[in-house]
């Protein structure tokens, strides 16, 4: 079973940066792929980015449009976001999850494991 646990989150300017972590326990870490999802009010749950199990493989939603970047860590069981050129439709309630898989996909319904969520909120 895999724990995670959100961090960075926080008040940000438009067109200002954040970076975003996801703290994982357990020692399987590294056999997950890891996926950032986000929520906004009224909205369903959509996909930003993912990772495979070894960092080879990153994939992003269209809106990302080379803005974010996510990287891993498996020595540190981090998984982080690096978000830049924020804009008033990024805010939103951010979550990141594990999927056992491995090679990472798009879709929520395939990751089992997911945090509690850290809130990002862009400033005009």
């Amino acid at each position: 079973q895999v724990q995670l646990v959100e961090s960075g989150g926080g008040l940000v300017q438009a067109g200002g940066s954040l970076r975003l972590s996801c703290a994982a326990s357990g020692r399987t870490f590294a056999r997950y792929a890891m996926g950032w999802f986000r929520q906004a009010p009224g909205k369903d749950r959509e996909f930003v980015a993912g990772i495979s199990w070894n960092g080879g493989r990153t994939y992003y939603a269209d809106f990302v449009e080379g803005r974010f970047t996510i990287s891993r860590d498996n020595g540190k069981n981090t998984v982080y976001l690096q978000m830049s050129s924020l804009r008033l439709e990024d805010m939103a309630v951010y979550y990141c999850a594990a999927d056992s898989n491995g090679l990472g996909t798009r879709s929520s319904l395939d990751y089992e494991y997911w945090g509690q969520g850290t809130q990002v909120t862009v400033s005009s």
